[in-house]
């Protein structure tokens, strides 16, 4: 329960570019906790972080506006990929992939940072 109140006082913001910047942060913490149970070989933990992850990568998804331009169409193939990409991971337990998917998340936090200048 305490860490459920935690959460959601942490993800409620204002600033929409806040919350953006929380849901990628959010990102690299699962894909972190599917790399481990991959390397611990758990299952169950492997799939569960990948499903969150991939409901943030929907998420963002559906706060995209169409309206702004190539960079939202840009932006939901490359979320896109990466869900493709985690489903395909879990599958075949390539860690290396989900190194790839973070590497991408951690490069879409610095240019959100430049971006917005949080």
């Amino acid at each position: 329960m305490g860490l459920d109140v935690y959460n959601q006082q942490n993800a409620v913001s204002d600033d929409p570019y806040v919350l953006i910047l929380k849901l990628y942060e959010g990102l690299l913490k699962f894909l972190s906790m599917v790399r481990a149970a991959m390397q611990e070989n758990d299952i169950e933990a492997k799939f569960t972080y990948i499903n969150k992850s991939i409901a943030i990568f929907d998420e963002l998804r559906n706060v995209l506006d169409f309206d702004g331009g190539d960079v939202s169409y840009y932006l939901d193939g490359l979320y896109l990929y990466q869900i493709e990409t985690l489903f395909s991971a879990g599958i075949d337990n390539n860690v290396n992939s989900v190194n790839q998917v973070i590497k991408v998340v951690q490069g879409l936090i610095e240019a959100w940072k430049d971006e917005t200048g949080l």
